[in-house]
């Protein structure tokens, strides 16, 4: 899997027959989504053509399932969400798997981002449960970060207070991430993932949480192989995503670690990259 990329519309290696893909699972942000993080309008078409040839489409992202199932409304039918970076899979409103944190971790998380903050570092904890996102920073700049991944977000005056099943914690810093936030919570990596998911987002989950272990489990379930399986990503949170595919592709604007893990490029997410490789691998119309 570390093969250099070869770039999707120049590539001798891509077959010229159409593969044999059963499964095509995405990213969301900086992949699927335009420059404005809008799903593109070709999307839907696309999707209805996928649906009759028999394809499942997944889409695999940081965001809370709420958030993606209200995207997708209008589409969503067998539809298999990847939430919370793998922690949280769901199809038809029925939870697939789910890998919860242990609310001691959650809570060592939230204490670290307090010490941050009163440290001057413009950063706020987003726990992240089954049942909804809640926050205890409510300034208007934080909450609308935080709300455009998380539709179901609730004030709360302590985070440490909240009963519910937890699956992440996700951290926004108004800086780079990679520069303070990440750094700081180093210590957990020994027992947990820290996971940088954006320029200014860091997720903390359990060791064995992430998007490719949820494929993986999808796979073994629905009886699809990885070179059935058609995979595409833009950041670090994407790595093992790309692993459980064999047809794994990095956008071109996608993070150099990125670049480097996925077999092939595809063109970026503001150039409808995903909907023109599913159309070129798999020879759809595209009218």
């Amino acid at each position: 899997m570390s093969a250099t990329p070869a770039c999707l519309l120049t590539a001798p290696d891509l077959p010229s027959d159409p593969v044999d893909i059963r499964l095509v699972v995405t990213d969301m942000d900086g992949t699927l989504l335009d420059g404005s993080g809008r799903i593109p309008d070709g999307l839907w078409p696309l999707l209805a053509e996928l649906r009759r040839r028999g394809v499942l489409f997944s889409p695999a992202s940081g965001r809370q399932y709420a958030t993606l199932a209200r995207q997708f409304a209008d589409a969503d039918d067998g539809m298999v969400f990847v939430a919370e970076n793998g922690t949280y899979v769901v199809r038809d409103g029925v939870e697939l798997s789910s890998d919860p944190l242990d609310p001691a971790v959650a809570a060592r998380v939230i204490g670290t981002t307090r010490r941050l903050a009163a440290d001057g570092v413009d950063v706020g904890a987003v726990l992240c449960g089954k049942n909804s996102a809640y926050v205890e920073r409510t300034d208007d700049a934080f909450m609308a970060e935080a709300s455009r991944y998380y539709a179901l977000l609730k004030p709360v005056d302590d985070l440490t207070t909240v009963e519910d099943e937890f699956l992440k914690v996700a951290l926004f810093d108004f800086g780079p991430v990679e520069r303070t936030t990440a750094p700081a919570l180093e210590p957990l990596t020994a027992t947990h993932q820290v996971v940088v998911s954006g320029e200014h987002w860091v997720d903390i989950m359990n060791r064995t949480a992430n998007k490719g272990a949820a494929l993986r489990r999808l796979q073994r379930d629905l009886g699809i192989t990885p070179a059935q399986t058609l995979a595409f990503g833009d950041y670090l949170n994407d790595l093992e995503m790309l692993d459980a595919a064999e047809w794994s592709f990095a956008m071109t604007n996608a993070h150099p670690d990125v670049v480097r893990r996925a077999r092939y490029l595809a063109p970026p997410n503001t150039e409808n990259g995903v909907l023109r490789t599913i159309t070129r691998l798999m020879h759809l119309p595209t009218g």
